[in-house]
């Protein structure tokens, strides 16, 4: 009878192991994708003959669609199932890369890539959902997470490496091959392995909030992207930024009045869940800038060909990995302070020695500050989450994490729009790196600034005011 029981739980670690890895599948090539591409920008644009502008929409009509539906998708995934939503997912994630590496021209890649950004965004926040409920012993559930959160460093050294190789030996269109067998294999996985789960309180729609969400995030990187291009008096940037202003506004208005609203204005009321958004977002304005401007400098500065460059940012993926569990360790023992704080000193230097360099800066000085900015990259993603839920109920911490993963797809996106864009107005591509170096320099140097003013009492007090907000509307509930 015991042998038998043992080897049921081998199977069902198995199992749960197996899951894990197919979900840790779709982190990965979503991931990977945000740096893959990088790597191959000066070879897209000489084939396809794109432009900056054109480069720049390559990369953000991938993360511009995660951004604005990737809380839609989890709420969706709690709705009609989770197993269900992650396989769509995966099938939109491998049609949209399968458009990709068929693409004509630049504007039919930029239309693929956003299919390839809906797809994904039902694959992170499902796959986490899926873990958390398969995963239900609290240490074991630590573990996978903790598995889960290291695929994201590997991500980072493999994509620039295997982008490299493919653009190099294959081509360009290569990158986007490899995406297809994987979720071919991914699919049919799930369907064997995945259990179907759904919330047992899934939070109602909120089409018009998710629609001014869309209207107000398209518009502000339309709007930057394209002034360079029309000119930032044009009717169609001033329309822009009208239809943004407009957007935001009502966006206010409506989610205060929703019950179950799309995105929990009540939040911000918490300092650190405020500086934890703001943090996202100059955090991953900052990591998109770094693989937009690193992959433009190494390859039309240097000289470089894709795969060296990928090669040399290699330091970056390997301190980035090493620095992240660190990271986690040290939130959880001495709070989020120090991993902020040094992470915004160390990625602002980064930033200056670069802004400095030119076609003659000694290799190795390169290689250093990219392994000291990928320090400073895994030391502050993990303070980002737990400054997002700290102080939160547990039945809005999901919610809380949402919102702060959606908001490093937004930095993303904007970093990438900002940096082309000084890339773009400037003389020369060499200015205008420098010039975008110094932007990130700055943009860094806010989160050390909030490291120290968000973890006083004072900020804490916020976060347990906002607590005891939601303690009261569940209150007459419970009753």
């Amino acid at each position: 009878m015991g042998n038998d029981l043992d080897r049921q739980d081998t199977s069902t670690l198995r199992r749960r192991i197996l899951v894990l890895l197919i979900c840790c599948t779709s982190l990965l090539v979503v991931s990977m994708d945000n740096t893959i591409v990088n790597v191959a920008l000066p070879v897209i644009r000489t084939d396809l003959g794109a432009s900056i502008t054109s480069l720049q929409w390559t990369i953000d009509a991938y993360t511009l669609v995660l951004a604005c539906f990737l809380m839609l998708a989890g709420a969706t995934g709690d709705r009609v199932g989770r197993k269900r939503t992650f396989q769509v997912g995966l099938g939109l994630f491998g049609l949209g890369s399968l458009l990709c590496s068929l693409a004509p021209s630049v504007g039919w890649l930029i239309g693929a890539r956003a299919i390839q950004g809906l797809g994904g965004t039902m694959l992170n926040p499902i796959a986490m959902s899926i873990v958390t409920n398969v995963f239900t012993d609290p240490r074991e559930r630590a573990r996978a997470i903790g598995v889960w959160g290291s695929v994201v460093g590997i991500s980072l050294g493999l994509g620039p490496v295997l982008g490299g190789v493919l653009t190099e030996t294959v081509g360009w269109r290569a990158i986007f091959w490899v995406n297809v067998p994987v979720v071919i294999v991914a699919i049919a996985a799930t369907a064997r392995y995945v259990p179907e789960s759904r919330a047992p309180h899934a939070r109602r729609p909120d089409p018009v909030g998710q629609v001014l969400v869309v209207l107000l995030l398209a518009s502000v990187v339309t709007g930057v992207i394209e002034g360079t291009r029309v000119g930032w008096g044009s009717p169609l940037i001033l329309g822009l930024g009208g239809l943004a202003l407009v957007a935001l506004v009502a966006l206010l208005i409506w989610e205060r009045r929703r019950r179950e609203p799309l995105i929990e204005l009540r939040f911000f009321a918490s300092v650190p869940f405020s500086s934890a958004t703001v943090v996202a977002v100059c955090a991953f304005a900052a990591f998109g800038s770094f693989l937009f401007l690193s992959t433009l400098y190494l390859q039309d500065v240097r000289g470089l060909s894709a795969l060296h460059a990928g090669l040399a940012l290699l330091p970056a993926a390997v301190t980035a990995t090493i620095c992240a569990p660190l990271s986690g360790r040290l939130v959880a023992s001495r709070g989020p302070r120090t991993p902020l704080v040094v992470a915004g000193l160390a990625t602002t230097a980064v930033a200056v020695v670069i802004a400095l360099a030119g076609p003659t800066t000694p290799f190795w000085v390169l290689l250093v500050a990219y392994g000291v900015y990928g320090i400073g990259f895994g030391l502050v993603n993990p303070p980002i989450t737990n400054t997002a839920v700290s102080g939160m109920p547990r039945t809005q911490a999901g919610v809380a994490a949402a919102v702060a993963s959606t908001s490093r797809q937004i930095g993303q996106s904007l970093g990438v729009a900002v940096s082309g864009t000084v890339v773009a107005a400037a003389a020369s591509v060499a200015v205008g790196l420098s010039a975008a170096w110094w932007v990130v320099a700055a943009t860094t140097l806010v989160i050390a600034v909030i490291g120290v003013l968000a973890t006083t009492a004072r900020a804490h007090a916020t976060a347990d005011r906002v607590a005891d907000l939601f303690a009261e509307d569940a209150e007459p509930a419970h009753a």
